[in-house]
């Protein structure tokens, strides 16, 4: 039992240490704006900063067109039928059983339609599933109640927490972001293709940004993936999206969007490993030794 607690108090030490050691590489970020983040009463889809949360938003545009006239539509023969077939206004009611005409309109119609929407909603599912060549490759481990980081080619880690509401300035945040922003973040490049490799340690927890379009449950002994490519620099934000226990609601999600050589600056306060660096970031670390 001692030994357990001993060990038990030396790992949430050297958790601490790596939290803190990270969060002071997140220091010394460049300011970044929050571009990605919900508003009070807000109704509809977050502004959308990659490619696939562009066609997310189309799909739910084009779906409102579709679904909004067809409700209209059947709300107005609901109330021609209440109205001008009730008992008074109808006492001798139709006895024909069928009517073919509308029996195949109401059937071809409506699988007209349902081939239309999956003309947009094939393509846009596959641009998501097929995951492109990695520029960034982050394995996202979801516990409760925080998340596990590891950027695969460069040996960093950390894990994130929800910060208290009077540690918010601390961190460089408002209080409107209570519930929102973590002590750490996850640092990506702008107009790079991120892969995550999601799973998760405990239960099922679900790693979901908003403004990218992308959402991927964590499933204790699988290993999931998601992808994205941001346009913008900035900070985002998001929740777990998967019932976790009781303190799902304190589980978000942090990231921030640099260029790509504040990206590999923070790689190296991070004490990160070159050795297999993708292509791209050749360049980069060529530069940076020349200085």
């Amino acid at each position: 039992m001692r030994l357990s607690k001993a060990l038990s108090s030396l790992a949430a030490t050297a958790t601490v240490g790596l939290t803190a050691f990270q969060a002071a590489a997140d220091d010394m970020l460049p300011e970044l704006p929050v571009l990605g983040a919900p508003v009070p009463d807000g109704t509809s889809l977050q502004t959308p900063y990659t490619a696939l949360a562009r066609e997310v938003v189309f799909l739910d545009s084009l779906l409102n067109w579709i679904i909004i006239p067809i409700t209209i539509f059947v709300t107005a023969l609901l109330i021609w039928v209440i109205v001008f077939h009730n008992r008074r206004a109808n006492p001798e009611p139709s006895k024909f059983t069928h009517n073919t005409s509308i029996e195949v309109a109401w059937t071809v119609v409506p699988a007209l339609i349902l081939l239309f929407i999956a003309l947009f909603t094939f393509p846009a599912l596959r641009h998501q599933q097929i995951m492109p060549e990695a520029d960034v490759t982050i394995k996202v481990t979801g516990l409760q109640w925080y998340w596990d980081y590891e950027y695969v080619d460069h040996d960093v880690q950390f894990s994130q927490f929800m910060l208290e509401r009077d540690e918010l300035a601390d961190y460089g945040y408002t209080d409107d972001l209570y519930l929102l922003a973590t002590d750490t973040a996850m640092v990506v490049p702008v107009g790079k293709n991120v892969v995550l490799q999601v799973t998760a340690g405990d239960v099922i927890h679900s790693w979901t940004i908003p403004a990218f379009g992308v959402k991927q449950d964590g499933v204790p002994g699988r290993l999931a993936e998601l992808w994205f490519n941001a346009d913008e620099e900035g900070i985002f934000f998001g929740q777990c999206s998967e019932l976790c226990g009781i303190n799902h609601a304190y589980m978000p999600i942090t990231v921030k969007v640099v260029s790509e050589a504040e990206y590999i600056a923070w790689l190296e306060r991070q004490g990160a490993e070159f050795a297999g660096a993708p292509a791209w970031m050749e360049r980069h670390i060529e530069v940076a030794a020349s200085n």
